[in-house]
């Protein structure tokens, strides 16, 4: 069931910008009881979690799966951001991947290459500037100073299309599709991580520190407008089924929120199923949208 929520900001009191509006709404893939997407806010904090689905039959040395890890990832990010609200989301990202790994407990393989992981979309409001940050492939889509922009992290894209190039040199009938597919989940879990490969929120802090990362600020000609964080689920409705660009997905966002957007993803999966991408019919889908008002 998609969980669609309101809020406003922290205290406007006094002169400045004002305050941030957030929506945002979540759903798992239809006929799945688990949603490994996460949306939260932690006060001028807000995030979209889009945790690695495993697939089945293949171990992650792990106790844990996708949920317990966006949930606590989520969790951490909120507290870290309560001790330090001013350190940089870099700083505050690694603390919180680095907490998680105390949350396994001591009961799992953490250098395992199928360990939990999750993508990472993060914007904070700090009154006269927005700071953000981008890892892996849930991007943010941006209003600001009269342009529609998206900021991605294309790195698991490249690492995938060179993966599919390396499978496409393997003859045909050298294995069957059951096997490829293992051979290349498993040349993909080595690229998790790596300087040539692509970086993703799992147990090495450090991994942190590889975001996209950036700042805009809220007065002047360049001031944010709107914003929309986004997993791939949701972001599909560009990339995948072409449903609209990224302006209008901000103006449907604006008009009708986020949840209708989920419903417009929803019904594309049904109906071009021949646009699907991954080994997945259908994923959770996830969005966070927030509107900035003129200074005050």
């Amino acid at each position: 069931m998609r969980q669609p929520t309101t809020s406003g900001s922290a205290d406007p009191s006094g002169p400045g910008p004002a305050p941030m509006r957030v929506r945002s709404a979540s759903a798992p893939a239809p006929g799945r009881p688990v949603n490994e997407d996460l949306v939260f806010r932690f006060g001028p904090l807000v995030g979209v979690l889009d945790g690695a689905t495993v697939p089945e039959g293949f171990d992650t040395g792990c106790v844990h799966g996708p949920e317990w890890y966006v949930r606590h990832l989520a969790a951490r990010l909120g507290v870290a951001e309560a001790a330090r609200p001013s350190a940089r989301l870099t700083s505050n990202l690694a603390a919180a991947i680095l907490a998680v790994r105390a949350d396994h407990g001591g009961q799992c393989d953490l250098d395992h290459p199928g360990t939990p992981s999750s993508t990472v979309c993060l914007l904070r409001d700090c009154g006269d500037q927005v700071d953000y940050l981008v890892l892996c492939d849930s991007p943010l889509v941006l209003d600001a100073g009269g342009q529609v922009s998206v900021v991605t992290d294309d790195r698991l894209e490249s690492a995938m299309a060179d993966l599919r190039r390396t499978v496409a040199t393997v003859p045909a009938g050298a294995a069957d599709p059951v096997t490829r597919f293992r051979q290349a989940v498993g040349v993909q879990r080595e690229r998790m991580n790596r300087t040539h490969g692509y970086w993703v929120a799992a147990a090495d802090p450090d991994a942190a520190f590889h975001a996209v990362t950036g700042t805009l600020p809220r007065r002047g000609p360049a001031a944010v407008r709107r914003a929309a964080l986004l997993s791939d689920g949701a972001s599909s409705a560009v990339e995948q089924f072409g449903l609209t660009d990224w302006a209008g997905l901000l103006d449907m966002l604006s008009a009708d929120g986020p949840g209708a957007l989920l419903d417009r993803v929803r019904d594309a999966e049904r109906d071009h199923p021949d646009r699907l991408r991954r080994h997945k019919p259908t994923d959770d889908a996830s969005v966070v949208f927030c509107e900035f008002g003129p200074a005050a």
